[in-house]
């Protein structure tokens, strides 16, 4: 996720940082670039251009040659400015109204059905009753595909045949009201481009439902198309914000910090992946964080949030400390991380270890595999104790993981010495070992 902005934008700044002093020129030179990199992230030029007037007159008042840090001011005058472009604030959606209802519009192939149910599950994991409306009558199998999905997910799917989509829409309502769902999600139809048809057909749903949020789904990977469709589709039907997909895919990010200014609607949602859980909250700061190489804790702590029981945590911490950490824990925190998403993903998130650059991360991912498939292996007993693996049990263990006995060995050195530095750790312990772990190599 905007992995070639963030390289540029760090060259710069990293290079201001290591100066102590920075006059005038040294500016002016860092201005010129973090604008070049802007434009070839695909950003849009008229957002470009206003980026670079505000921050250069922010930092025209921040008396640059007079701080014992310029550099960092720059940082976080950076950060700011990016923060804003994105939307400044996280716009949050309140259903109020029962039933409250969200319509996703967008061209097809943008990912609307694929987002209706990821949308469904952010609300029921809130404890809400949603549904799903199939108002896609055209593409083939779309109905189909969302039934798959909302069977999936336990979320009931209305549909009709031989109606029009607004009295789909329309009807769909009344079962909600009839079956106690407080949610309504309509997937309406896309076309390969915008017509008449395609906005008169959602002009027509938006008056017999009235939806709450019209959000225009926008796949990142079009780049500035997609800035240019949505305000297509805000000033035909009006729109109340967007939703990205396929944001993990996207090195550049111009249509993401494009949108915003040029619609002057928020940004709500991120498709960040393919799986259903692959969804999340857009918060503009902690992506320019994501982008400045600031890591992003919060959304870390409230993935850990999710997967994590207060009870278990606090076992867990006691046989840390005991060193009575098996490997039958390891496997079940692996599991744990695991729902959260990949590992790289994961690391991403955590500052200082996010600027380490993985050259291969399906390679990486693919050793934590490695890592899981030996402790599956293991017998019970072996993974509660790991001193009785003796050489005959760890033929055994590397034939059925498919690896080498040597990898066990490894494994094993690597277990111990992470039981012994998780006992009594501190603070500046955790610190140094986030340093020394193999991991980070």
């Amino acid at each position: 996720m905007f992995s070639d902005l963030g390289e540029k934008l760090n060259g710069v700044l990293d290079r201001l940082k290591s100066q102590g002093t920075i006059t005038k020129d040294d500016l002016k030179q860092a201005l010129k670039e973090v604008k070049f990199a802007l434009l070839e992230a695909d950003v849009n030029y008229k957002v470009v251009k206003d980026f670079i007037k505000e921050l250069q007159e922010s930092l025209e008042g921040r008396e640059l040659e007079k701080s014992l840090t310029p550099g960092q001011i720059i940082v976080e005058e950076v950060h700011k400015r990016l923060t804003d472009i994105l939307g400044n604030e996280v716009s949050q959606i309140a259903p109020v109204e029962k039933p409250f209802i969200i319509m996703l519009v967008g061209l097809q192939g943008s990912g609307k059905t694929t987002t209706a149910a990821k949308l469904s599950k952010f609300f029921k994991k809130k404890g809400r009753q949603p549904m799903l409306v199939a108002c896609d009558v055209y593409r083939p199998a779309a109905i189909k595909q969302l039934q798959v999905l909302g069977n999936s997910l336990n979320v009931p799917v209305f549909s009709e045949e031989n109606k029009k989509p607004e009295e789909i829409a329309k009807n769909a309502v009344v079962w909600a009201n009839s079956n106690g769902r407080d949610i309504i999600i309509l997937d309406t139809a896309g076309r390969l481009h915008i017509d008449t048809d395609l906005m008169d057909e959602l002009k027509r749903i938006k008056d017999n439902v009235k939806p709450h949020e019209i959000l225009f789904v926008a796949d990142a990977m079009i780049g500035q198309e997609a800035v240019n469709v949505a305000k297509s589709f805000d000033e035909e039907i009006g729109i109340t914000g967007s939703i990205f997909t396929k944001l993990d895919g996207d090195a550049r990010g111009g249509a993401a910090l494009s949108i915003v200014k040029i619609t002057q609607k928020p940004i709500k949602f991120a498709g960040i992946g393919e799986k259903i859980d692959d969804f999340e909250p857009f918060y503009p700061d902690r992506i320019a964080s994501r982008i400045l190489g600031m890591g992003d804790v919060l959304s870390l702590i409230e993935k850990v949030r999710e997967e994590s029981d207060e009870k278990e945590a606090k076992q867990l911490e006691k046989k840390l400390k005991k060193q009575q950490f098996t490997f039958e824990d390891f496997l079940d925190q692996l599991k744990k991380i695991q729902k959260m998403g990949s590992f790289t993903k994961i690391l991403k998130m955590v500052p200082g270890i996010n600027k380490i650059k993985i050259d291969d991360e399906e390679a990486f991912d693919k050793e934590i595999k490695h890592i899981e498939a030996i402790i599956l292996s293991m017998t019970k007993e072996e993974r509660r104790n790991y001193k009785i693996i003796n050489a005959s049990r760890k033929r055994r263990i590397a034939k059925g993981s498919g690896t080498k006995v040597s990898d066990i060995n490894k494994l094993i050195k690597q277990f111990i010495e992470m039981n012994k530095m998780m006992k009594g750790m501190n603070k500046t312990k955790a610190m140094n070992m986030m340093k020394n772990m193999g991991i980070m190599k």
